[in-house]
């Protein structure tokens, strides 16, 4: 069976826009959280969010340094979030100027959980108030979904698989594991694979503060927002950014000399058929699709050392996924560490399972687990359970576990082993 590994990583987070400075500030419990900047939020209930910062801020974004300026202005931010993580992960990759036949076989799987939402808002606001002469002529090619992978396979002239995931918070995670099946299956050698969102705005905020997922009992101390496991946690902090990877066929990655971060070995996927919003209330969706991905990896329970977990910090969701952790993991949950990097940079919604599948690779390569911030009075079902509260913890990892759930009952998981 062909195998496949990741060769390069990239990431614009509300902690920096670069992997390395990222990891950095993630190890050192930095939190991205503060209030919001994109608009005026006095009238929201949720006035907090985790931002990707500025060109001028010490680890802000810049966008022109892969973006072009006349592209910036025709699409959403969650677009050019995503070529610019893609370019890092394909200049880590070493696989820029890849020869022409080389790029029938390399493509993209890149998406996204909502889109472009900020465009959609502004667009329809200019055709209430001045008509339908007055809409951008890049409005719908500027808001689609897959319009990453898109810009990203025209920039870059890859002409193989051409695909984007809209799977809810679960789409970073698909995205990446429905690429390892195409390089498993032979459709491609090469994929670039991940998610990005960028839903800050007066209408993403308004609709999730509505629907109750949001946390709105910190807008006064937005760093202390976001508390996975805590009992004092009442709701999600809105992030955006993106996480991409380069995905290859091992043999082929092997013989051209490639930095090898990883080997992607399992990948699970189910559905809770339950509820739009809510979770199975015991975890099977869960539970069946990390089962999958160990039963895909040919992992046992005790030989995973870390579990990204999905861990948003909603009162439900969290004690859901400890107990389906809990019954997966038997009394291998003692030698277990599993924490929630939503502490530190909010929910990516769409992007978060691609970047939580970097820090689950980091992890792998600097024997380091990070932290879960702001667990401060751990929930009663957190007992015996290593959450790595406030502070990153060295330890052995050679197995990691990513978990991504979704709106829907959607759920992925996927299993890296350091190669």
């Amino acid at each position: 069976m062909r195998r496949v590994v990741v060769t390069g990583l990239g990431l614009v987070t509300p902690l920096g826009a670069d992997v390395e400075t990222v990891w950095q500030n993630i190890l050192a419990g930095k939190s991205g959280a503060g209030p919001i900047t994109h608009f005026d939020a006095h009238d929201q209930k949720c006035r907090i969010a985790c931002e990707v910062k500025g060109a001028e801020h010490p680890y802000g974004f810049d966008a022109n340094r892969r973006v072009d300026h006349k592209i910036q202005r025709q699409v959403d931010p969650f677009i050019v979030f995503g070529i610019d993580a893609a370019g890092q992960a394909i200049e880590d990759a070493g696989l820029v100027d890849m020869p022409e036949e080389e790029r029938f076989r390399a493509g993209c799987s890149i998406g996204s959980g909502i889109g472009g939402l900020p465009g959609i808002e502004k667009e329809s606001l200019v055709l209430a108030a001045k008509g339908p002469g007055r809409v951008s002529p890049h409005f719908v090619h500027g808001r689609l979904i897959n319009l990453i992978s898109g810009q990203v396979s025209i920039r870059y002239g890859l002409m193989g698989p051409n695909h984007a995931v809209v799977t809810a918070c679960s789409t970073g995670a698909h995205s990446i594991g429905d690429a390892a099946r195409m390089i498993r299956d032979g459709d491609a050698d090469v994929m670039l694979a991940g998610g990005a969102e960028a839903t800050i705005c007066p209408i993403g905020i308004a609709g999730f503060a509505q629907a109750r997922a949001l946390s709105t009992s910190f807008n006064d101390e937005p760093e202390r927002a976001s508390r996975p496991y805590d009992v004092a946690r009442d709701g999600f902090v809105m992030g955006e950014g993106a996480g991409v990877v380069v995905l290859e066929e091992y043999e082929k990655a092997k013989a051209r000399g490639a930095k090898i971060y990883a080997e992607v070995v399992g990948y699970g996927l189910s559905g809770d058929a339950y509820h739009v919003t809510a979770p199975h209330p015991e975890g099977s969706g869960a539970f069946r699709s990390m089962e999958m991905a160990l039963r895909k990896a040919g992992v046992a329970p005790h030989e995973i050392d870390y579990v990204n977990a999905h861990g948003t910090s909603t009162p439900l969701g969290d004690e859901l996924e400890l107990g389906a952790v809990r019954r997966l993991f038997g009394s291998a949950i003692d030698t277990l560490s599993m924490s929630s990097t939503k502490s530190a940079i909010g929910h990516l919604l769409g992007g978060a399972g691609a970047v939580e599948a970097i820090f689950c690779i980091l992890a792998l390569r600097d024997q380091v687990v990070p932290p879960t911030l702001n667990l401060d009075n751990p929930s009663e079902g957190c007992r015996g359970v290593d959450l790595v509260p406030h502070h990153a913890k060295q330890r052995k990892v050679t197995a990691v576990l990513n978990n991504s759930f979704g709106f829907g009952g959607t759920n992925a998981s996927l299993v890296m082993k350091a190669v």
